[in-house]
């Protein structure tokens, strides 16, 4: 009998952490081929950065739940290390999350970032790309993440992403798509 409750309590718990968030969430990703929303957010320099500035470029816009966190450490580190490879493809990587500017400056330091982490505080943007998590008191920006073509169009869309592996997915299709684009 102890087991079965015991199981009861583990699905019950499962169920809240994979199914009440989304729930909660109430906004609608933005559907491939379809315009990008346009932003303005302040980066962790503390400059505005808009959309529209990055008009030419592929914009790798990436939403992640918070500063520090092991996930979120691994993931932005991988798009670090990928720069070079992003710069090569014409692209831009962009974080953003619902975290101060302040607690981006404290995570660039810490994890050595040198591309620009918008914060959301309003989250105005994170629901605007579907990628507000709402349990109530607590929101935060789901592991969401959206490749923008040169023209301001939804490319593609990550739902959930792995963040251990997420830039080397997001690095395969950026080529996929170049490569379609030439032929």
């Amino acid at each position: 009998m102890l087991r079965i409750v015991l199981l009861v309590v583990v699905v019950v718990a499962i169920a809240g952490v994979l199914i009440v968030p989304r729930l909660f969430s109430r906004s609608v990703t933005p559907a491939e081929g379809s315009s990008a929303p346009d932003f303005t957010l302040p980066s962790q320099e503390g400059s505005l950065v808009s959309l529209k500035d990055y008009r030419g470029k592929w914009v790798v816009l990436y939403f992640y739940p918070k500063d520090m966190t092991t996930g979120c450490s691994r993931e932005a580190h991988n798009f670090q290390v990928d720069q070079p490879k992003y710069a090569e493809r014409n692209a831009v990587v962009l974080g953003v999350s619902v975290d101060s500017i302040d607690s981006h400056k404290k995570f660039c330091a810490k994890e050595g970032l040198n591309f620009k982490l918008l914060a959301d505080t309003d989250h105005k943007v994170s629901d605007s790309y579907g990628s507000l998590t709402n349990l109530g008191l607590v929101k935060f920006s789901a592991r969401n993440t959206f490749l923008i073509d040169p023209n301001g169009k939804v490319a593609k869309v990550y739902a959930s992403v792995n963040p251990f592996h997420h830039s080397e997915e997001v690095l395969a299709e950026l080529d996929r798509l170049l490569k379609s684009a030439a032929a």
